[in-house]
């Protein structure tokens, strides 16, 4: 069995399964099937608006989102995929809030779906600052197939850490 750093919080049976899909030399291809196409989302103006229409459509009365960029130096080795950031400064006499939103530059050549959920996780961090069951129900509100994301987002970087080639190219 093959180790896979990013599934060690998944029960056995389900990593006996991704470690025989490594094995068999089909992890790319079940990735591929179920997610055939990249996202056209190149820059950080344009995943700015995608990120804005997310939060107008699902969290209109939380904080405004100052920045959204995608971000290379966030390394997935540091098992992050995205950065919430609130700065606070002073303001007369009140204090302001400024939220900036990065995403790991790896989010550039998925398909829609892992950009989709590693947004609704950086928003969620918007209303619930700690991942616990509040934070989890606001992202399946706003993904409802949240879960199943992040296990295939999770699949797809253990084939990149075990030598596979990126399975979706920039359009």
């Amino acid at each position: 069995m093959h180790p896979l750093p990013y599934l060690a919080a998944y029960p056995d049976a389900l990593r006996a399964q991704a470690s025989a899909l490594v094995d068999a030399g089909q992890l790319g291809a079940v990735l591929l099937r179920r997610y055939p196409d990249a996202h056209g989302i190149r820059t950080d103006k344009a995943l700015y608006a995608y990120v804005q229409e997310l939060k107008e459509r699902y969290l209109r009365q939380a904080g405004t989102v100052s920045r959204v960029a995608f971000d290379s130096k966030i390394q997935v080795v540091q098992h992050a995929l995205g950065l919430h950031t609130a700065i606070s400064r002073v303001q007369g006499s009140r204090l302001k809030a400024k939220h900036e939103i990065r995403i790991a530059s790896v989010f550039k050549d998925t398909p829609l779906p892992f950009l989709r959920m590693i947004a609704v996780h950086e928003l969620a961090h918007l209303k619930e600052k700690e991942h616990d069951k509040a934070f989890y129900q606001l992202c399946c509100w706003m993904e409802p197939h949240y879960h199943q994301l992040e296990l295939d987002m999770r699949l797809y970087l253990t084939w990149l850490k075990l030598g596979g080639e990126r399975l979706w190219q920039s359009l």
